[in-house]
């Protein structure tokens, strides 16, 4: 089960025209989804660590993290936007059976957000120590929560490019390699963490009491375990896609630096848009980061605790959302447009299922979810109750992710960016703003649950409408 070949033969029927029976379009999906699952669970894993190992030193030192994390999906979200806009060109390219192209778009890319990588850590840097205070963090926890945003800033070169040789596999049908470099560095995170955020300490390991060294740094050692991972695991994603990859290799490839403009503009197309969705949103989430603020620390503590937990529930529709793009972006560019339809509604209403089974077994088990990573009642208490409150929105936000992902796979992306945003600023925060005064902390997730729902419907309508298909490259 899961194998590579029978991956690879059923996308060869897409590329090649062939007639998929319905049990066939469901094994692919499944075969797809299965690692990108996995991958985005583990991402979301090494998070949970992070929080969990963070946590056992305090609330203050969980919301120094929290005060600037919204921020660093900002900066993460940027970098995946600009690996996109060449990805989804080069499934396109795949599905048309044209992998010399597919391996000129991989070229540029590497090029352009080598460039562009560059000048987001500059403006990181920049930012790292002014950017607590504007967050409306207290000076108790502005020192850590520098020193955490400045070492992530740092490991963003390497991300990039990891990040890029990712989505690339991806798009070629290869969702292994991602996957497991994904668990190896959430693995990397466990141990880089260990020796990091500790002092050196007495450990007992079957009733022997061994010295285990430690470095002491709380809350910037675990900054720097995940730079040590993305690193790690970056430079092999980087080596896979560009030397063992049979779509993607470029080690017989003429190297140029020439710009091919036909493909930097197809890429602002897709990349512009979601660059600019990813801003408003990660604003989004900073002012709301800011209406949190002022709850106080064990508030910021307890949202950010519960961000992680619920990110544990909707990853599974990010999951199914990279074998959506993947497949959408295949079948158009196999000129299968019925195809691509098959897949979207498919892949939608099986990442609704995944979700609406993950909410309730958040609701059930959110005390034990949130408890792992703090051992602050009042923490728990307030997390455990946000987590309750949003498990009833997952299905919708699973019509969000993965209708989403399908509009990728197409080039449609300016419409549903502008979706995005208007729920978000229009819908969200305005309620979030109303309720917190009224009902603090969860009067913050209850706008958030309304929000998504909103946001699922309104996904679900651009779907059935078909509008998505009509976009694509030139």
């Amino acid at each position: 089960m899961f194998s590579s070949n029978k991956d690879n033969v059923l996308l060869t029927m897409i590329r090649n025209g062939q007639e998929m029976s319905g049990n066939q379009k469901l094994n692919l999906i499944i075969q797809l989804s299965i690692p990108s699952i996995l991958a985005q669970l583990t991402t979301i894993m090494m998070f949970y660590i992070d929080a969990s190992m963070v946590g056992s030193l305090g609330a203050r030192a969980s919301a120094s993290i929290g005060i600037v994390e919204s921020t660093t999906w900002l900066f993460g979200g940027l970098t995946s936007a600009a690996a996109l806009g060449f990805s989804v060109q080069a499934a396109h390219f795949i599905g048309a059976n044209d992998f010399e192209k597919a391996r000129q778009v991989f070229r540029q890319g590497l090029m352009a957000t080598a460039l562009f990588t560059v000048i987001l850590t500059t403006i990181c840097v920049c930012i790292a120590k002014p950017l607590p205070v504007w967050l409306g963090g207290g000076a108790d926890i502005c020192g850590d929560a520098t020193s955490y945003f400045t070492i992530y800033c740092l490991s963003l070169p390497v991300y990039q490019i990891g990040i890029l040789s990712s989505s690339m596999l991806k798009c070629s049908g290869n969702m292994r390699v991602p996957s497991l470099m994904s668990i190896l560095m959430c693995l990397l995170d466990v141990v880089f963490n260990f020796f990091l955020i500790y002092e050196t300490r007495p450990v007992s390991v079957f009733g022997t009491e061994l010295t285990v060294p430690g470095a002491g740094m709380g809350v910037p050692g675990a900054a720097l375990g995940t730079a040590l991972a993305y690193a790690v695991t970056g430079v092999m994603l980087i080596w896979f896609a560009t030397v063992k990859s049979p779509e993607l290799s470029l080690k017989n490839e003429k190297w140029t630096f020439a710009p091919m403009w036909n493909y930097l503009r197809n890429a602002a197309k897709v990349s512009l848009p979601m660059g600019a969705q990813y801003m408003m949103m990660s604003g989004a989430q900073i002012v709301s980061t800011m209406i949190v603020a002022p709850l106080g620390n064990i508030a910021i503590a307890a949202n950010t605790l519960a961000i992680t937990a619920e990110s544990l529930c909707y990853m599974p529709g990010y999951g199914i959302g990279d074998a959506a793009t993947t497949l959408v972006g295949q079948s158009i560019g196999a000129g299968r447009r019925q195809l691509a339809r098959s897949f979207a509604y498919r892949t939608v209403f099986m990442g609704m299922g995944v979700m609406a089974f993950m909410g309730l077994v958040m609701y059930i088990f959110a005390p034990e979810m949130i408890g792992v990573m703090t051992p602050d009642e009042q923490v728990r208490l307030l997390g455990s109750q946000s987590l309750r409150i949003e498990a009833f929105a997952e299905p919708m936000f699973a019509a969000a992710i993965v209708t989403y992902s399908v509009c990728l796979g197409a080039g449609d992306t300016l419409i549903p960016a502008t979706m995005n945003l208007a729920s978000m600023w229009l819908v969200r925060l305005t309620l979030a703003a109303h309720f917190a005064p009224i009902y603090g902390l969860r009067g913050v997730w209850m706008a958030m649950a309304i929000e998504l729902t909103l946001r699922g419907t309104m996904f679900l309508i651009r779907l059935f409408s078909g509008k998505w298909l009509k976009k694509g490259f030139k």
